[in-house]
């Protein structure tokens, strides 16, 4: 009888174990996100794309960074001081500060990773946007071979002090872009170029890396030594590239995603019919492009060729027609919605689009090519059933209106930006989102410094100037009015043809609170939490 009824308690004990298990797991808040292509890279200096940073924007954390409406908020650092001059900024770590691993945030740790982040040997996309610190330019360029002397040191253990060579008014914005992202040396050292891959990635972000298994899915969870993980309500994130929209689209629809990072194109009125709660459909601080690459002999020697084919794009077409979800046709660099900034459009925007076509065709044939001579060239773009959509299109204008002939090439995310980064192409769809809420973070990226991100290869003395004496100008107007003529001249040496300016066309399931909007479009998991019901 004791036997038996030791049996019975043994059944019972482990019948709660189970109850109190199935509850935990029960009770494991997730959220599933789509995320466009396979991350490129988690190292946060060797990044360039939205799919990594909006992974590791939640790995890893500034000086500074993003509450959930955009604005700036203190990150690593709990609070800062600017001298009147506003050449430097003087940060305090939180005295809690701590890496995933537990070990302690330190200035040195800063200091460490400005110093990689500009260093050569790092081939930072990014480097250039550091440029505002002192000797950040001269190291990055390769003038100045000693990266102790860029202006970024450590006064004791919490307090870190970076010194500009000019005012800029966006500077808090910069230290909470991935480039200024801390990262573990030991860790760095030990794994080498493994560093970022799981059981290996240290970081001090909300979130740790968990799994990874590439064009699958990856996996962050609650980083329990993040300063703020008290508040942090979900458990659980995981990313799925998501390059097959309609695919993603069902996936949604299913129930298996709560997040899609878009929609298809031709499902935009049924969207907007049938999930309108759940479509958010916003201003996006960024512009839609072709890229052309200069340094090719055709359309790099010839201005007039570049111009036809801008001419020759029926913007209203793509956006009413295609894209359909409230794009602004583009006829400037930088996009709405910079307050005390004015666009500057191409010469032809007032122009009706059968006049463009006319001028397009005598622009054409003044540069030697007709129907015996057709333009032949390449547009590459990364694989995604609407950027392809956008291509035909594209493809169809340019054969009606000026007889080119244009072949297509769709490339993989990681191939297709290595492609551009070496130039080995004709022209290419790309896109740029504001990293801050000011131009320069549009205008900069092609000055002849900016490294891989100027892969369109310009190279004007002008308009490098302008924007250097821009940067040097504490005055905002005038500075805006500098800015201004730069991207004035730049749009009209027809570097790239803008298409259209964004709008975000997320699918957010009912179930997610705290997806606040921003014009920059960037959502911390740390500020999200996902209904039970």
């Amino acid at each position: 009888m004791n036997m038996a009824f030791s049996r019975l308690k043994v059944v019972a004990l482990a019948t709660l174990v189970a109850v109190a298990t199935a509850s935990v797991a029960h009770a494991e808040t997730v959220l599933r996100r789509g995320n466009g292509a396979e991350p490129q890279t988690l190292d946060p200096h060797k990044l360039e794309g939205v799919p990594e940073f909006n992974i590791t924007a939640d790995l890893f954390e500034g000086l500074t960074t993003y509450a959930a409406n955009g604005d700036v908020v203190p990150g690593a650092a709990k609070s800062w001081e600017i001298s009147d001059d506003g050449l430097v900024y003087t940060f305090h770590l939180r005295e809690d500060g701590k890496w995933s691993n537990g070990d302690p945030l330190t200035a040195d740790d800063f200091v460490y990773s400005f110093r990689r982040a500009v260093d050569p040997a790092t081939a930072s996309p990014y480097s250039y946007i550091l440029e505002p610190i002192v000797n950040a330019k001269e190291i990055t360029g390769g003038t100045e071979k000693d990266t102790t002397k860029l202006g970024v040191k450590a006064l004791d253990p919490h307090t870190v002090q970076i010194t500009l060579k000019e005012p800029t008014a966006h500077f808090l914005q910069l230290v909470r872009h991935n480039i200024s992202f801390p990262v573990n040396k030991a860790v760095v050292d030990k794994f080498g170029d493994q560093w970022t891959r799981p059981g290996n990635l240290v970081g001090n972000g909300a979130y740790m890396l968990s799994e990874w298994t590439p064009q699958a899915s990856l996996t962050m969870v609650k980083n329990p030594n993040f300063h703020d993980a008290a508040s942090v309500k979900l458990d659980k994130v995981v990313y799925y590239p998501t390059e097959d929209i309609p695919e993603e689209f069902k996936r949604f629809r299913a129930g298996e995603l709560d997040v899609t990072n878009e929609v298809p194109n031709d499902q935009i009125a049924t969207v907007k019919k049938d999930y309108k709660d759940q479509f958010h459909n916003e201003p996006y601080l960024g512009t839609y492009y072709y890229v052309i690459n200069l340094t090719r002999d055709t359309l790099g020697k010839s201005k007039e060729l570049r111009e036809a084919l801008a001419l020759a794009i029926n913007r209203d077409v793509i956006v009413n027609k295609i894209t359909q979800a409230g794009e602004m046709p583009a006829y400037s660099w930088v996009p709405p919605g910079i307050k005390g900034y004015e666009q500057q459009p191409l010469d032809f925007k007032d122009m009706k689009q059968a006049d463009r076509e006319a001028l397009a065709k005598k622009l054409y044939k003044e540069a030697g090519y007709g129907p015996d001579k057709p333009l032949k060239l390449e547009i590459l773009y990364n694989t995604s059933d609407n950027h392809k959509k956008i291509a035909v299109a594209i493809q169809n204008m340019w054969k009606k209106v000026l007889g080119v002939d244009a072949t297509l090439t769709n490339q993989e995310w990681k191939v297709y930006l290595n492609t551009r980064k070496t130039k080995s192409y004709d022209v290419a769809r790309a896109a740029w989102i504001g990293d801050y809420m000011d131009p320069y973070t549009f205008l900069q990226m092609f000055t002849s410094t900016a490294g891989d991100q100027n892969d369109a290869g310009y190279n004007s003395q002008k308009y490098d100037s302008d924007l250097d004496t821009a940067q040097k100008t504490v005055d905002q107007v005038a500075r805006f009015k500098m800015l201004q003529d730069a991207e004035k001249t730049f749009v009209n040496d027809y570097a790239m043809i803008p298409i259209y300016h964004y709008t975000t066309k997320h699918l957010v399931s009912s179930k997610v609170k705290g997806w606040e909007f921003n014009l920059l479009d960037i959502h911390l998991e740390r500020y999200i939490e996902v209904a039970s019901n």
